[in-house]
């Protein structure tokens, strides 16, 4: 069974703490999420891309890391 549901909603603020990968922010009535992921290449870029450089010596890390306990 589907529903057309028509709303009017007005948002004079809205914080996000984070939005990561495969998040959502619905906003509006509650139902099913259908993911979308969609792929582009925006630069036209035809190659795979040149290997990263190994990382130099074996400098500290910039943050000092506490050993997990």
């Amino acid at each position: 069974m589907y529903f057309t549901v028509h709303q009017s909603i007005n948002i004079h603020l809205l914080k996000v703490g984070s939005v990561s990968n495969s998040s959502v922010l619905q906003i509006g009535s509650a139902g099913s999420i259908e993911g979308e992921s969609s792929l582009y290449n925006t630069g036209g870029f035809e190659s795979l891309a040149e290997e990263a450089d190994p990382p130099i010596g074996a400098e500290p890390p910039l943050v000092p890391l506490i050993p997990p306990s």
